[in-house]
This record gives C-alpha cells, sequence and structure tokens, in this order.
C-alpha cells in the first residue's frame, strides 16, 4: 500500500519517516506529509523532556530556499527581499538570521519565515504549507534580480533543551561558539551541516539544514545521546505555545497584521520612520499607520480558570453574559510546564491589558480567562 490520501492528494514523508516509525511514531497528515504527532513516553513527557533536556524535532517538511542575486553582490538581494518584508535585510549581517514575513497589500501576512545571511546568498526558511505560495511568490516579485532556488533536496532537524549545546558540542565543538540567531557551518556525524543557533519552543537550541541522504545518519547520532528523546507535534505545538510563539494559519494570516499580531519588535526602525528604506514593502500605508495610531485589536495571552483547555476558536467576550464576541482564540492547549490551560488569541485593543478578564466560550458556557503577558514560561535563548 501507498501513503495515505488526503483530500489535496497523497501525503507526502520526510526523510526521517522510517525512523519515525521504527521509534513507535504515531503517524498523523499534517501540512502535506505524514508527520509523528507523538513517540511512546506521550506528549506531556516530551514536552517536559524538552525543557530540562533535550529533545529532537524532525522539521524537514519546512521549505528551504536560497536567494542569490544576479549581480553576485548579496546586498542586492537583500535589498530586493526588502520589497516583499517590513524588516531590515540589508542590515542583516553574514553569519546571522532574521524573522520576517511576507506581508500582502492590506498588511496582512502572508507566512512567517527566518532569513539567514549566508555570504554569497540568502536562505530562507519558510512554512510547509506556505511554501509553493512562498516560492511562486519570490519569483514572480524578485526573478529580475534574483536566482530562486528551492531546496528540495535538504532535511531540517531542531535540537532544543538546555542539554542541547552539550550534545551538539559532542559532535562539533564549534557549537558552543554560537549564539541566538548565528548561522554556521559545523560537522555532525561527518556531515557537512548549516546550523542556526534558534528554534520553535522559547528553550536554546539548534536547527539543522543538511542533505536529506544524510539526515538519518545525524538523526541516530543525536539520539545515540541519553539526554535527547523524539519529539513529536503535539509536544512541539504546547512547547511553542508556552513560548508565546505563533503558528501561521492560527494566530497569523492574511488578515492579521504584524502590529495587531504584536509583532513590532521585528519591524526595525530603519523599515519603520524616515530614510530612503522606510516603507516600500505591501500593505505599508496600513501597517505604518497602526503603528503610529495603533491597532482596533491585539494578540495576547490567556490563562483559562481551571484546567480545560481552551481550544482554537473559542470565542470571546467581555462579560458572563450578553454581548457582542470582542475576541477569539487562536491556539489552546495544556501547558504541562505551569500545569494549567494556555491560549493566545485576539481581543479588543480596550481589554488587552495584563490582568483584564475575558470570558471563553467552552461547551456552552463562558468561562473567565485573565488576559496575561507573554512568554508563558521566560525563554532562555543564549544571548
Amino acid at each position: 500500500m501507498g501513503p495515505p490520501v488526503s483530500d489535496a492528494g497523497p501525503l507526502l514523508r520526510t526523510p526521517l519517516y522510517d525512523l519515525h516509525v521504527a521509534s513507535g511514531g504515531r503517524m498523523v497528515p499534517f501540512a502535506g506529509y505524514e508527520m509523528p504527532v507523538q513517540f511512546p513516553p506521550g506528549i506531556m513527557a516530551e514536552h517536559l523532556h524538552a525543557r530540562s533536556a533535550a529533545g529532537l524535532f524532525d522539521v524537514s517538511h519546512m521549505g528551504q530556499i536560497i536567494l542569490r542575486p544576479r549581480s553576485g553582490n548579496t546586498a542586492d538581494a537583500a535589498l530586493a527581499l526588502e520589497r516583499l518584508v517590513p524588516v531590515d535585510v540589508l542590515g542583516l549581517g553574514e553569519g546571522r538570521q532574521r524573522y520576517a514575513f511576507f506581508t500582502n497589500e492590506h498588511g496582512g501576512i502572508l507566512d512567517d519565515l527566518m532569513i539567514a545571511n549566508r555570504g554569497d546568498h540568502l536562505l530562507l526558511v519558510v512554512n510547509a504549507a506556505c511554501k509553493a505560495e512562498d516560492e511562486a511568490h519570490l519569483r514572480a516579485s524578485l526573478s529580475d534580480s534574483c536566482e530562486v532556488e528551492v531546496l528540495a533536496d535538504r532535511a531540517l532537524l531542531a535540537l532544543q533543551g538546555p542539554q542541547a549545546e552539550a550534545v551538539l558540542g559532542r559532535l562539533d565543538p564549534k557549537a558552543a561558539e554560537m549564539r541566538f540567531m548565528d548561522v554556521a557551518d559545523l560537522v555532525l556525524a561527518g556531515i557537512a551541516c548549516v546550523v542556526s543557533r534558534s528554534g520553535y519552543t522559547g528553550e536554546d537550541g539548534f536547527e539543522i539544514s543538511l542533505p536529506a541522504v544524510d539526515v538519518a545518519v545525524v538523526a541516530e547520532a543525536l539520539l545515540a545521546d541519553h539526554r535527547v528523546l523524539p519529539i513529536g507535534l503535539g509536544a512541539r505545538d504546547s512547547l511553542r505555545l508556552e513560548a508565546g510563539l505563533c503558528l501561521y494559519g492560527a494566530d497569523l494570516d492574511t488578515g492579521t497584521t504584524p502590529v495587531e499580531a504584536g509583532l513590532e519588535w521585528a519591524m526595525q526602525k530603519v523599515r519603520r520612520t524616515g530614510g530612503a528604506r522606510a516603507g516600500g514593502f505591501p500593505g505599508a500605508d496600513a501597517i505604518l499607520r497602526q503603528l503610529e495610531e495603533g491597532a482596533a485589536r491585539r494578540r495576547v495571552g490567556l490563562r483559562p480558570e481551571g484546567r480545560a483547555p481552551v481550544r482554537g476558536g473559542a470565542a470571546l467576550f467581555a462579560a458572563v453574559e450578553g454581548g457582542a464576541q470582542i475576541g477569539v482564540v487562536t491556539s489552546g492547549a495544556f501547558g504541562p510546564s505551569i500545569e494549567g490551560p494556555v491560549a493566545m488569541g485576539y481581543v479588543e485593543t480596550a481589554l488587552s491589558s495584563p490582568g483584564s478578564t475575558v470570558f471563553a466560550e467552552l461547551r456552552g458556557k463562558r468561562v473567565p480567562v485573565a488576559v496575561t503577558p507573554l512568554p508563558f514560561v521566560p525563554n532562555r535563548y543564549k544571548r
């Protein structure tokens, strides 16, 4: 039998599919792929292990794209990409990485991504569900000045947790020299890898880009360390939620602006006000106006009372009875690190201050939910 078929056609498999199955992974459809949602220890144990030791995540479903300047000058690729993102790409130093997002003409977010300066080219990592659209967007917008190359033969691993540096350092001691958002060439188990000190859990950690044909060798070398467990999508989601990190398609979408999402920190001053490089990206008028005047709604952290999670899609209200809807939950789960439910969502700006109480609709009743600062668990990046 072949792989399962979804509404969009047959599900794809990452190069680590066989290793996941051999490790007892429970495979589910995700972004067009068969991915492990959990392994035998279970989501709770996997989550806590990533917070206390090190977890290995297969993120090979993500898209990896090279943007190479036709002129041979990487600054030209940076300036070209700034036509599509409201962040400072030109100021990104060689060997450094930055968070960004593509915007549309209304200021909504088409996708969020990572941009790395690799010296003679830019390396972009984009979301799995958006990678075809992102490639088309780049080709349609930047082909005059850049070559767009999709790295279909690359895999991506994430090693996350307080023991990640010690684990990776056994394979290449240069890992310890890296700081948050550094990008470097390391050799792991004899394989040349492009490694960034970044991740999606709020913990210290690394993301490892390498040839797909070699990914099993490196994954097995990492899993041979007693401090490392394989981690599935379930714990990946609860870890990123506790860290206050957005999931595209849930917390971010084409109808949500970076200002509404609380992502002003990712838009550097040089792209915001004055100067030749301010604005110039899709939706600049709307986004710059919201930066100046504020947005009507804001992404917030939410702590429901009790132990029952309030899931994405739940309506939010200002009062326990009556009144119009004032927001919506976009992500919600049980937070193992804080032993209680956590959520994120959007509320009217007047109700977005920490300490405000709103009410979520849960099984036909409205339950109190406290607006809470993000992240729920302090970030532990190595600065």
